[in-house]
């Protein structure tokens, strides 16, 4: 099998959320790919096969199935797109969270269509404030993570997780965001339950940030940076029940899995 370690949401090789791609021609088993994905020990090893025009595609961690990934989608396109000889401009991935829509885009850049994952204010949670060991101002729930807000992106950049109390927050993970200071917002994601203390860039989380931010600040076109040590830049957009995620990516490594 070829694998391809793809950064994405970047233009620098050394940047943005790593992911590995693995196209098949039919599944292999669920053992097989968790342990693949384990082996890699990234945030995401997607998983691909063809269905006529169209694509399945499956996310792995080093140690759970998730049902949606934003980065490890756009790696897999760029992986199509540059390596695979892929010609359409346009891509359809089914997962089970629904098709996820993929553009490529002038300029190299890649658009994720996904949709929508608005947050409902909630109460805050114990785990949430002792594992980030500071009281947010506004507690979120989604249909897979806590959102909080903080009060400012200098907040967001001090955090210092105790990610053994985060793990115990009843949700695949917390998501932490504030207002930016070169950006509409910014944001860091912590995922200790899922085997990834905190992703460097997360493109389902801004499923539920660009939402929350397009209403506060009333504009449908937004700019976002993940403030991780890798950094991650993403254009964003309100369209209707979806959200618009478009960014880089850049290929670091081509190999064989041998098995």
């Amino acid at each position: 099998m070829k694998v391809y370690v793809v950064n994405a949401f970047t233009k620098e090789k050394f940047g943005g959320n790593p992911a590995a791609v693995v196209p098949l021609e039919k599944w292999l088993s669920k053992e097989l790919m968790q342990n693949i994905a384990a082996q890699h020990n990234l945030a995401e090893t997607a998983f691909i096969i063809p269905r006529g025009n169209e694509f399945e595609i499956r996310w792995f961690t080093p140690t759970v199935e998730v049902d949606l990934c934003g980065h490890a989608t756009l790696a897999s396109a760029h992986v199509y797109f540059n390596h695979l000889n892929y010609k359409n401009d346009k891509m359809v991935f089914y997962s089970r969270s629904g098709s996820l829509h993929v553009s490529k885009l002038d300029g190299g850049k890649i658009m994720l269509d996904f949709p929508a994952n608005a947050p409902t204010e909630t109460t805050s949670v114990q785990a949430i404030e002792k594992g980030l060991q500071v009281k947010p101002l506004e507690v979120y729930t989604s249909t897979f993570d806590y959102m909080v807000l903080l009060e400012n992106q200098q907040a967001i950049e001090d955090l210092n997780p105790d990610f053994k109390t985060l793990a115990q927050v009843p949700s695949r993970g917390v998501i932490a965001t504030a207002k930016g200071n070169e950006s509409d917002f910014v944001s860091r994601c912590f995922f200790p339950q899922s085997g990834i203390d905190e992703d460097p860039v997360t493109g389902s989380a801004h499923t539920v940030t660009v939402p929350y931010w397009a209403k506060k600040l009333g504009k449908s076109k937004l700019s976002a940076i993940q403030l991780s040590e890798r950094k991650g830049y993403l254009d964003c957009e309100m369209a209707g029940d979806r959200v618009l995620m478009s960014g880089y990516a850049v290929t670091y490594l081509v190999g064989d899995i041998l098995i």
